[in-house]
């Protein structure tokens, strides 16, 4: 089939065999054309023409194509639908080469490299992630980077931690070395909405040398690299590399980190708390960072949601975030002023991720000017503060006065978007800008200046200048005219018309050379000027990465302070003695939603002798509102944030688990309550005694008294063995027994306030236990039918004065329920779906006067009884 192809076709195929998981953009002229299943692909995906083009072949190729200067944004929807696209360009001047113009891929574009502002969200790092795994010792070394901004990062992690490191970093793509891994996404469906790139193998090779090429050997031995860490940095190095065609200085220098450096937080909990996004929608409004995020930068808010996805474990460090935080809280003035120049500074990172890259354009450099003069104003606002901790931030800061300079001096204030379509450059820049620019501005007024002088030269009036793209400039003499006079000497015919005649002058060819070309020439000239002034920022690039990691501190912690005044939270205070008292805490998110006047507060109190709260409480009475916001007021006060309560000492904790809400994973086949204790089994076997706890109804997806006892073991589990803060939610009442049974154990309760048949839940958390939950009577606000709250209510009155009493006392008498002492016969105890009626059967049986009776009404009493009996199944009264 290729043999029967046309040349250029011939040449299309070649360059996609090499490139066969990529949409190949295939230049022509002034367009991307794609071919055969590229072109039904995208065409759909764009929702463009799908026509045909000639290839040799009987029947036409299928082709589509988008305009070259228009191509970001088509890319962009390609990679949004899980796309790569390599980008084949033109090499060689199509006009001055004969046969085949030589192409080749210059870049491949996936959702890991993407530099188009169009596809990136501006306040979420758009990260690459490459992982190898190490066959004998099953770690894995995990190496992820922004190419947009240069920030790299290192991890050297067991087999278990994976996942989580995965979901807390969210990269757009992920590539591996291993059957293992490629094993692991397919378990792990979740983990996909990354762009898992299964062909990427090949990256993974044992190449110190590409290491060098980024950073020093000194940097790279100070490291310290594990093996595992080091080839997956250079799997990802190599993989950028392929597809960028280019060693980018924005990647400068590497951060190694350890998972132990900050707070342990797993897919669960992340998503229970909705740190980052709501469970429904996977919106950002609605959680955590929404509250905070206040920043006036696309740089601050990464930074920002980096610092709600991995709280600090250091006392030190968030302590010296909290006194920052503190000192922008105090300061109302500073705190303004800097939040308005904030505002004016563009994305510096990323910018300069562009100059890297070569893809910055003449606007986005006036951009980084107005930014950078921005950064000597906020400098002065530091160090005019009283506060030490901003004197010293404002040392970091590096004004760049001479990259401001360069920009100011050489590029215009409203200059073309395009680096090469020219009206980039001042005049005042280069003196040759402003001849050229002088002449292409004053062209007209030439030709002019041309055709007057020949009108009076010829004395003919109606004599004029045109011009035409074929012909270029000409002068037109009508017939009538010349037949008065003589053709003018120095004059050439160049074109006979109907009614005239069109001539040349050598005047007015040189005049057409220097205007027809001089266009040419100052976009030529201004391109590499641009080009040079490009170059001289790429030298810098280092300190300006340095000044815009300062702003987005600056602006992350002033965001966290300006929240905290507005919210009226308080600075937390970070304790080793395991003490945690909250005093009036409230949910960050809820309390914004309904008001702060509207949300009831509480408190909470745990030490390490008396660390585990048992609260029991009505049905959509707050218990596990109470408990989230206990969970997010500690995560906050790692964070470095102020939190939202009166008072607040906080113990420093390594980990926060939560076990919240109901939820089945169907795709692994797991029912609810199988991914409910999976969930479980998790806390149990990695929460250590400097660990927070959350768990809330546990049990019940199984039978009431398989529920039970797990629910018990569970806790005296975690009491004896894990002995870390627990937050115990439970409308197994039976469990409040465990107060007078486990020292470290104690009972809360939601205080409710009863009025007749009306229910009132005051959302307060009291102590001491209860032994209602309330359900019918939120059935009943849910406005399920009377009928079916009536029933409800008559049975529930019969099981409370029968079964269920008899089964606590049978429970109770058990003792703590410890598997290692006691055996439960729960089969003994345990609740069938219609038991109430067999114990309404039987009270009537007892009641019954038989004496008083007439043997008629014995025997219809008798009769209806056994058909009632009937109803309930053989093995009822077993």
């Amino acid at each position: 089939m290729i043999d029967k192809l046309t040349p250029m076709m011939k040449q299309y195929m070649e360059i996609k065999e090499q490139h066969k998981d990529c949409i190949l953009f295939f230049r022509l002229g002034d367009f991307y054309e794609m071919f055969f299943e590229d072109a039904e692909t995208a065409a759909a995906i764009l929702e463009i023409a799908l026509t045909g083009k000639s290839c040799g072949l009987e029947e036409r190729a299928p082709m589509c194509g988008v305009p070259y200067h228009a191509a970001d944004s088509y890319i962009a929807k390609l990679i949004q639908s899980g796309l790569k696209v390599a980008i084949c360009e033109q090499m060689e001047d199509p006009s001055a080469t004969k046969g085949i113009v030589r192409r080749e891929v210059v870049r491949i574009i996936s959702p890991g490299t993407v530099l188009d502002d169009s596809y990136l969200e501006t306040k979420k790092s758009n990260y690459l992630m490459a992982i190898y795994r190490d066959e004998h010792s099953g770690d894995y070394g995990v190496s992820y980077v922004d190419i947009t901004v240069g920030e790299l990062r290192c991890t050297h992690i067991g087999e278990g931690e994976l996942q989580d490191e995965i979901i807390k970093v969210q990269p757009s793509e992920i590539i591996y070395n291993c059957d293992t891994c490629a094993s692991f996404f397919k378990k792990h469906p979740q983990l996909c909405i990354a762009y898992i790139n299964e062909n990427s193998r090949e990256h993974f090779l044992n190449d110190e040398e590409l290491l060098f090429k980024y950073f020093s050997r000194t940097h790279i031995e100070g490291k310290g690299l594990s093996e595992p860490v080091q080839k997956s940095l250079v799997g990802l190095l190599s993989y950028i590399g392929l597809t960028q065609n280019h060693i980018a200085a924005n990647i400068s220098s590497i951060n190694l980190y350890s998972s132990n450096d900050y707070m342990k937080l797993d897919s669960f909990t992340r998503r229970n708390l909705e740190l980052t996004q709501t469970i429904m929608g996977n919106s950002k409004k609605g959680s955590l960072l929404h509250i905070l995020d206040k920043t006036r930068t696309s740089m601050g808010g990464r930074l920002l949601k980096k610092w709600v996805d991995e709280p600090l474990l250091s006392r030190e460090q968030i302590d010296s975030r909290l006194e920052l935080v503190c000192e922008l809280y105090s300061d109302f003035s500073l705190r303004e002023d800097i939040a308005a120049e904030l505002k004016g500074i563009y994305d510096i990172e990323r910018l300069c991720g562009k100059i890297a890259f070569e893809k910055i354009n003449p606007k986005e450099l006036v951009n980084l000017k107005l930014s950078l003069s921005k950064v000597p104003l906020i400098k002065r606002l530091l160090m005019s503060s009283s506060c030490t901790k901003l004197k010293e931030l404002s040392e970091d800061v590096d004004e760049l006065d001479d990259i401001r300079g360069i920009i100011e001096a050489a590029i215009l204030d409203e200059p073309s978007y395009s680096s090469k379509d020219g009206n980039i450059i001042k005049s005042s820049y280069d003196p040759k800008v402003g001849e050229l620019r002088e002449l292409t501005q004053n062209g007209a007024r030439l030709i002019r200046s041309i055709e007057e002088k020949e009108r009076e030269a010829t004395g003919i009036k109606s004599l004029k200048i045109g011009y035409n793209k074929v012909f270029g400039y000409y002068i037109d003499i009508t017939k009538t005219n010349l037949r008065q006079t003589e053709v003018p000497e120095g004059y050439t015919r160049k074109q006979t018309l109907s009614n005239s005649e069109r001539f040349i002058t050598q005047e007015l060819k040189l005049a057409e050379e220097k205007i027809l070309t001089a266009q040419d020439k100052i976009k030529n000239l201004e391109y590499e000027i641009f080009v040079e002034i490009r170059n001289k920022i790429y030298q810098s690039i280092g300190r300006l990465q340095a000044t815009a990691r300062t702003m987005a501190q600056l602006d992350a912690l002033n965001s966290l302070a300006s929240v905290a005044y507005d919210n009226g939270y308080v600075k937390p205070e970070l304790n080793l003695e395991g003490l945690l008292d909250i005093k009036n805490g409230r949910h960050p998110v809820i309390e914004k939603m309904i008001g702060h006047e509207n949300f009831i507060p509480n408190d909470i109190s745990q030490s390490r002798i008396k660390d585990i709260n048992i609260i029991t409480g009505p049905n959509m009475a707050g218990k596990s509102t109470y408990m989230r916001q206990t969970a997010l007021i500690c995560l906050m006060a790692h964070i470095g944030s102020f939190v939202p309560a009166d008072e607040a000492r906080i113990a420093l904790l390594d980990r926060i688990y939560t076990r919240v809400g109901a939820s089945d994973d169907l795709s692994q086949g797991q029912s609810t309550f199988m991914v409910e204790m999976s969930e479980v089994a998790h806390i149990l076997s990695n929460a250590t005694k400097d660990s927070l706890v959350v768990l809330d109804e546990i049990g019940r997806g199984t039978s009431t008294y398989d529920g039970l006892s797990l629910a018990w073991a569970i806790v005296d589990y975690i009491h004896s063995s894990i002995r870390c803060k627990t937050l115990f939610a439970t409308h197994y009442h039976e469990l409040t027994e465990l107060e007078a049974e486990l020292e470290r154990v104690q009972n809360f309760s939601v205080a409710v306030k009863e009025d007749g048949e009306d229910v009132i839940f005051l959302r307060k958390i009291v102590p001491g236990g209860t032994d209602k939950s309330y359900g019918i009577h939120v059935a009943k606000l849910a406005k399920l039918p009377a009928e079916v709250i009536e029933k409800s209510s008559s049975i529930l009155s019969s099981l409370e004065e029968t079964k269920i009493a008899h089964n606590k006392k049978s429970i109770a008498s058990s003792g703590n329920l410890r598997p290692a002492e006691t055996e439960i016969k729960v089969n003994d105890a345990q609740l069938d779906m219609f038991s109430y009626k067999k114990d309404a059967l039987l009270k009537e049986l007892t009641d019954m006067d038989i004496m008083k009776m007439t043997p008629i009404d014995a025997m219809n009493c008798l009769y209806r009884i056994q058909n009632e009996a009937r109803t309930l199944g053989d093995d009822t009264f077993e």
